[in-house]
């Protein structure tokens, strides 16, 4: 069995009394497709915050690669919200040069990942609009090539297929399966319990702010 590449180990975060996390353990392994499931409050997007550097954990270690994460690690992770965090008068392709320039890339590098996501995610047809314009499920699809546009080494994505048609869903569950393929570990929540045990290879089950089941 392969080494974790990412862990969560002993993740606590309250807001006053009130305890969001609590003693938050697993862990993921290289190529593996992660997901994590449990009712709304259960904290699993508080956990993946504090997996990005989001949020301060209270106590608590996430570890890339058996390492601290610090902020040269974060820059590598792709993070899909389930708030849509796109700028809504920028057009896709623009937006995408933009997101990847700021994670480092090159703008002729940046140029060229824009349009092989813009391409991979078949929103060719709307390169040039402004995200505004677009239906949900599109906004859904650009916000999945902004975590993916700077090549990561991690992915966390948070709800990645609410509001998705039956088409986007198999587009996006082969991105996830090709991502994976190449090693990048995929953590992922969803209430779509037959679409998680179907695609993952694991499954953690959170109450409470804790995982109780894997």
């Amino acid at each position: 069995m392969a080494a974790p590449a990412l862990e969560v180990d002993g993740v606590r975060k309250s807001y006053g009394r009130r305890p969001v996390v609590d003693d938050m353990t697993f862990d993921i392994r290289a190529g593996e497709l992660f997901g994590f499931v449990g009712s709304n409050g259960a904290g699993k997007t508080t956990t993946m915050r504090i997996v990005l550097g989001v949020l301060a954990p209270d106590a608590g270690e996430v570890r890339w690669l058996g390492r601290p994460v610090d902020f040269a690690a974060r820059r590598r992770f792709g993070y899909m919200p389930e708030e849509r965090g796109l700028y809504p008068r920028m057009k896709v392709d623009e937006h995408l040069r933009y997101l990847g320039e700021l994670h480092g890339l090159s703008p002729a590098a940046a140029r060229s990942a824009a349009g092989r996501w813009i391409e991979r995610l078949e929103l060719s047809g709307y390169a040039s609009e402004e995200v505004q314009n677009l239906s949900l499920g599109n906004q859904q699809r650009v916000q999945l090539a902004a975590a993916l546009v700077h090549g990561p080494a991690v992915l966390v994505l948070d709800e990645p297929f609410s509001g998705l048609d039956p088409v986007a869903v198999d587009v996006m569950r082969d991105v996830l399966a090709e991502r994976a393929a190449e090693g990048v570990p995929v953590l992922f929540s969803s209430h779509q319990l037959s679409l998680v045990e179907r695609i993952c290879d694991r499954v953690g089950i959170v109450g409470g702010g804790r995982l109780i089941a894997c």
